[in-house]
C-alpha cells in the first residue's frame, strides 16, 4: 500500500533522499501540510498518529542514551 503523504508530495520511493530534498526546496509550513492532509481526509487520524509513533520510534534509536 502506498504511503498518501508519499503520493501527495510525489515522494520517489526509490530516491528517498532526492524526493525529501525537493520537498524541502517547495517550502511552506509542514505542520500546515500535514493539516491539510487531515482536513482533506487524505491521512486519516490514525495513519498520522501511527506514522508519529514510528517518527518517535526512530528518533529514539539515534538519540543518546541518558546513563546514570
Amino acid at each position: 500500500m502506498t504511503n498518501p503523504m508519499f503520493q501527495q508530495y510525489g515522494f520517489d520511493r526509490n530516491n528517498f533522499m532526492q524526493s525529501l530534498q525537493q520537498l524541502k526546496s517547495q517550502g511552506g509550513d509542514p505542520n500546515a501540510m500535514i493539516q491539510s492532509l487531515l482536513n482533506s481526509g487524505k491521512v486519516t487520524q490514525a495513519q498520522y498518529n501511527n506514522a508519529v509513533q514510528k517518527a518517535q520510534q526512530i528518533q529514539q534509536m539515534f538519540s543518546p542514551s541518558v546513563r546514570r
